[in-house]
C-alpha cells in the first residue's frame, strides 16, 4: 500500500511539473525576435537600457490577469551594440499548461525598483513540458524612460541650497 501512495505521488509530482508552460526570456534570438530596449528621454535617448537596469516578464491568460513571473533577468553591459537587450533565461507561467496561449508583457525597472518602461502586450503559444520553451515572437522594441527625480527632490535640493547660501551670508 505505501508502495501505491508512493507512486501515485510520483505521478502527480510529475504532472504538476508539466503543468507550467515555458518561455525564454529573450529580446533578441536572430531570425526570431529583436526587440531592443532603448531609452526615450534624458541625456542617453536612443541608447540601449544596460547596467543598473532589471527586466521581468509578466504574464496569464489574458491582459487583465498579468502576474510576475520568475526569474527576472538583467541587461547585458559588454558593449553598446549589446545594451537593451537581456541576458536569456527560461521562465515558468504557473497555471498555463504547455501547448496553451499565455499574454505576456516585458517590463524594465531602474535600481530602486521603479518601473520605467514597457512592451505591448503579446500573445503567444506556451512551450514546457515535452516541447521546447517558446521564444518572444512578436515582442517589438520599446522605450524607457530615463530616471527624473520627483518634484519633491527637486523642491528639497533647491531650499537646501538656498539655506545654505543664507547661512553664509551671516
Amino acid at each position: 500500500m505505501k508502495k501505491l501512495i508512493l507512486a501515485v505521488a510520483a505521478v502527480m509530482v510529475s504532472v504538476a511539473a508539466f503543468a507550467q508552460g515555458q518561455i525564454t526570456f529573450n529580446n533578441r534570438v536572430a531570425g526570431v525576435v529583436d526587440a531592443r530596449v532603448t531609452f526615450g528621454d534624458g541625456p542617453n535617448i536612443g541608447q540601449g537600457v544596460g547596467a543598473g537596469y532589471t527586466a521581468q516578464l509578466f504574464g496569464g491568460a489574458d491582459a487583465n490577469s498579468l502576474t510576475a513571473l520568475n526569474p527576472s533577468t538583467t541587461f547585458r553591459t559588454s558593449s553598446a551594440a549589446t545594451q537593451g537587450y537581456v541576458n536569456g533565461v527560461v521562465v515558468d507561467v504557473p497555471g498555463i499548461a504547455p501547448g496553451l496561449k499565455a499574454t505576456v508583457v516585458m517590463r524594465v525597472f531602474d535600481s530602486t525598483s521603479a518601473q520605467v518602461g514597457q512592451s505591448a502586450p503579446i500573445s503567444i503559444t506556451l512551450g514546457g513540458g515535452t516541447l521546447p520553451p517558446a521564444n518572444l515572437e512578436g515582442l517589438q522594441p520599446f522605450t524607457a524612460t530615463g530616471i527624473i527625480p520627483e518634484p519633491s527632490t527637486i523642491a528639497l535640493a533647491v531650499l537646501g541650497i538656498g539655506a545654505l547660501l543664507l547661512r553664509r551670508r551671516k
